[in-house]
């Protein structure tokens, strides 16, 4: 078992649960080591997932780490910070053994910064893929009279569970409860064919301004379809995309609409890898933007 109180450089250290954290505390983490996230997107988090926090004596937090079960055999570990002046000293490791205990036996899925990959990989975790996180001032977004092979229109309740059936297909398992808090804080999308949804993409505020994410769609014309009237929307103001694409019609499309390469981060996977996910018949859906790196 791993401890709850544990001395980490001149620091003693103590764990407690992140939702007894105070979030303008949990916001100041964030900040101090270059994140966008709001005290806003910390409640959404919290309220989406579990977590821990190391507190020091006089009860500042110093670090933080939070999963969130996607399905019962599935889940992801984000928000694994640690103040600048811990990092190095161990207390990622102390953080991500509690993670781990509360998940033993589960398929883990995580997307590391480039600092953090040693130790995941010490845990474990095996590199997949590369995510591209593109963000700027959307300029020069897709023409509104863009071609469109299908109904374009904007997502209601009623079209709730056929997206969630969709987001399944791409990311390997019906994430239903995280989908339905998705739907109550988003704009979304929709691309359908003969009354069927085969495209879908949400927006909702994050950071800095809006985050695109989730995108989900069979091949790059119909993500394009579907990114290409929130690219519209937030013309003149900031919005963030993270994808695995940094290639190919989409790729161009977002890079092109003012959405530069910001940074990349390294999906890795403990247990079954992507692959093992992957949606049986001959042109599965595709995940072209994530949710956010934390939820994948």
């Amino acid at each position: 078992m791993p401890e709850d109180t544990v001395q980490i450089d001149a620091f003693a250290m103590e764990i407690s649960d992140v939702q007894t954290a105070e979030l303008d505390q949990l916001y100041a983490l964030s900040i101090s080591v270059g994140w966008p996230h709001r005290a806003e997107d910390w409640q959404f988090l919290r309220e989406t997932g579990k977590g821990v926090v190391a507190t020091d004596e006089i009860g500042r937090i110093m670090s933080s780490a939070m999963w969130f079960r996607q399905a019962p055999d599935l889940a992801t570990i984000g928000m694994v910070i640690t103040s600048p002046r811990l990092q190095t000293q161990g207390a990622g490791l102390w953080l991500m053994d509690h993670a781990l205990k509360d998940l033993e036996g589960v398929n883990l899925r995580l997307n590391a910064t480039r600092a953090a990959q040693r130790l995941y990989l010490s845990l474990g975790f095996l590199p997949e893929k590369t995510v591209y996180q593109c963000q700027g001032v959307v300029t020069n977004p897709p023409d509104a009279d863009r071609p469109v092979e299908g109904e374009l229109r904007v997502l209601t309740d009623a079209d709730r569970e056929a997206a969630i059936a969709l987001d399944a297909g791409a990311f390997g398992v019906a994430r239903a409860p995280l989908m339905h808090r998705l739907f109550a804080v988003a704009r979304g999308y929709g691309l359908f064919r003969e009354g069927v949804l085969k495209a879908f993409a949400l927006c909702r505020p994050f950071g800095r301004g809006h985050v695109v994410g989730p995108i989900v769609a069979g091949d790059d014309a119909d993500a394009i379809a579907v990114l290409a009237p929130h690219l519209r929307e937030a013309e003149g103001r900031f919005l963030r995309l993270d994808t695995h694409f940094s290639t190919g019609d989409f790729a161009l499309v977002a890079t092109g609409s003012g959405l530069s390469l910001f940074d990349t981060v390294l999906t890795m996977s403990k247990g079954k890898s992507l692959a093992d996910f992957l949606a049986e018949g001959a042109h599965p859906p595709l995940t072209y933007a994530l949710v956010s790196q934390t939820l994948g």
